[in-house]
């Protein structure tokens, strides 16, 4: 996995600022959760996108409205019903293992 690397700095991250872990690359029917959080009393579905460079664009860009979709409909799943506080988030990495930079941000269409 060659973003494996990324996934792994944005949980560390994540659970640095006391959000708690309940899964990675979590697959189902509709899709996979890169990493399945809690923070509080909310679930937090989380899309990691890393980059090295520009040459395949941002990994902002990466995030579009049907992926948004797959992640969410993959959210609920794994809530197994819809009246639990949940949100979306995303962590973007940029550049590389030795040298790179994260932007966490929430993911809304």
């Amino acid at each position: 996995m060659r973003g494996g690397w990324a996934e792994a700095l944005a949980c560390r991250y994540l659970q640095d600022k006391g959000y708690r872990l309940l899964g990675k690359n979590r697959r189902t029917p509709y899709g996979e959760v890169d990493l399945w959080m809690q923070d509080g009393g909310v679930y937090v579905a989380v899309e990691v996108k890393q980059r090295r460079g520009q040459s395949f664009g941002s990994p902002l860009e990466a995030l579009t409205p049907a992926k948004y979709q797959r992640v969410y409909r993959s959210a609920l799943y794994l809530l197994g019903r819809d009246d639990l506080p949940m949100r979306l988030e995303v962590v973007l990495v940029y550049g590389s293992p030795q040298r790179h930079r994260l932007e966490h941000l929430p993911w809304e269409l």
